[in-house]
C-alpha cells in the first residue's frame, strides 16, 4: 500500500524531532505547578545544618531565608524539582527549596524520605495523557497524535490520528483503541492494545489515474511507557494492522513508532 525509498529515512528523522517539539508545546497547556500535596501536606525535619528558601521555583530567584537544623518544614506543593514549603518557627515563612536540599530532611519518625518516588506515583495514577510519535508504517513514514483517558489504572481508552507519507501515496488513519496495563505502577510500564478505525489512501497522480480508497482497519499490538520525570514519558509501540479491502484478500501492515507524551 505504501512504499518508501532511502530518502524517507530523513523524513522519519524529522518526524521524530517534530514529536519531541509537539510534546514540549503541549506541556505549556498546563504550565502551573502540579499540586501533589493538595490533600496531604507532610511535615519534615531538617537534618542538614541548614536549607535555603528562595522566593520562587528556580535558582534565579534570590535566597531570602535560611532554615536551620531541627526546624520543622511543611511541604505545600511541588513544581518539577522545586518544593514550596512553610516554616513556622521562629516565624511563619513560605518559600521554595530545591529537591537536592529536600533529600536532606527526615520525617517525624527520623526516617529518610524518597522524594523521587512522588513523580512515579503521579505517573501511575495519571488520568489523561497526550502525545506525538513518529515511525514506520509499512515502509512509509508516519506521524501520530493521540489522547487517552484512564478508566482504571489498568485500562485506558484512546483515540489517535496518523498521517502516512509514502513515495507513491499518502494516507490518513483514525482509530479508537483500548490499552491494557498489567503493571501500571512500574517505571517501564508495558501494555497491550486492540482497536479499529478507518484508513484513507490517496495515490499520487500518474498517467493512469488511481482512485482514492477508504477501508476499515483493525489492529493488535504491544508497547511500553517509560516514565522520565515530572509529567513526561517516552512511549514505544508496535502494531499489526489488518486492512479490510474490497478485494478478495486483506492487507497486513506492520507499524513501529516511538515518541514523547505528557500526562495530567
Amino acid at each position: 500500500m505504501f512504499e518508501r525509498t532511502a530518502q524517507g529515512l530523513t523524513v522519519n528523522a524529522l518526524l521524530l524531532r517534530l514529536s519531541l517539539l509537539g510534546c514540549l508545546l503541549l506541556s505549556g497547556v498546563q504550565a502551573h505547578a502540579i499540586d501533589l500535596f493538595r490533600n496531604y501536606q507532610p511535615e519534615v525535619v531538617i537534618s542538614d545544618p541548614y536549607i535555603e528558601l528562595r522566593t520562587g521555583p528556580g535558582r534565579g530567584f534570590p535566597i531570602f531565608y535560611v532554615a536551620g537544623q531541627g526546624d520543622a518544614v511543611t511541604v505545600l506543593k511541588r513544581k518539577t524539582d522545586w518544593f514550596k514549603v512553610r516554616v513556622t518557627e521562629p516565624r511563619v515563612t513560605t518559600g521554595w527549596v530545591h529537591l537536592e536540599e529536600m533529600r536532606h530532611t527526615l520525617d517525624l519518625s527520623g526516617r529518610e524520605i524518597d522524594f523521587g518516588e512522588l513523580g512515579l506515583e503521579q505517573f501511575s495514577n495519571r488520568r489523561v495523557e497526550a502525545g506525538f510519535n513518529g515511525g514506520d508504517f509499512g515502509g512509509a513514514s508516519s506521524l501520530t497524535g493521540y489522547v487517552g483517558y484512564a478508566l482504571t489504572p489498568n485500562i485506558t481508552v484512546q483515540v489517535e490520528g496518523t498521517q502516512i507519507l509514502g513515495d507513491f501515496s499518502d494516507g490518513m488513519m483514525f482509530s479508537a483503541n483500548v490499552l491494557m496495563y498489567p503493571f501500571p505502577t512500574w517505571r517501564v510500564s508495558p501494555f497491550f492494545t486492540i482497536g479499529s478505525g478507518i484508513i484513507t489512501t490517496k495515490p499520487f497522480s500518474t498517467i493512469v489515474q488511481a482512485e482514492d480508497r477508504e477501508d476499515e482497519i483493525a489492529h493488535v499490538g504491544a508497547g511500553a511507557n517509560l516514565y522520565l520525570s515530572d509529567r513526561f514519558m517516552l512511549r514505544m509501540e508496535y502494531k499489526r494492522h489488518t486492512v479490510f479491502t474490497s478485494r478478495d484478500d486483506n492487507e497486513e501492515i506492520d507499524q513501529w513508532k516511538a515518541g514523547f507524551s505528557i500526562f495530567f
